[in-house]
């Protein structure tokens, strides 16, 4: 069974700074695309960064500019560096990881358990 945890959360200022890991654990072949979702209080989940298995990443609008998506293939993580953070980036951050289990089986999406962040105005 893959696990996936994140950490990094926490409370920050506005104009502050946060990096999110999310640590993938596990028997599996590989890991295609690794997301980031958000999700705020009322509110739907919706994805901020993606980042592909050889480094391609995809940003949602309103965080162009301030955040960076990484990963370290070797150690099956992902990062979130966030910042110029702005109180409405307060939401529950969640990873997502596509794995390949076994070579030749179809990729299943697994989720982390999500991490808080809040920033104060």
């Amino acid at each position: 069974q893959v696990q996936l945890v994140e950490s990094g959360g926490g409370l920050v200022q506005a104009g502050g700074s946060l990096r999110l890991s999310c640590a993938a654990s596990g028997n599996m072949f590989s890991i295609n695309d690794m997301d980031w979702y958000r999700q705020a209080p009322g509110k739907q989940r919706e994805l901020v960064a993606t980042i592909t298995m050889r480094g391609d990443t995809n940003y949602a609008d309103f965080v162009k500019g301030r955040f960076t998506v990484s990963r370290d293939n070797a150690k099956k993580t992902v990062y979130l560096q966030m910042n110029s953070l702005k109180p409405e980036d307060t939401a529950v951050y969640y990873c997502k990881a596509n794995v390949v289990e076994i070579y030749f089986y179809p990729p299943r999406d697994y989720w982390g358990q999500g991490t808080q962040v809040t920033v104060s105005s």
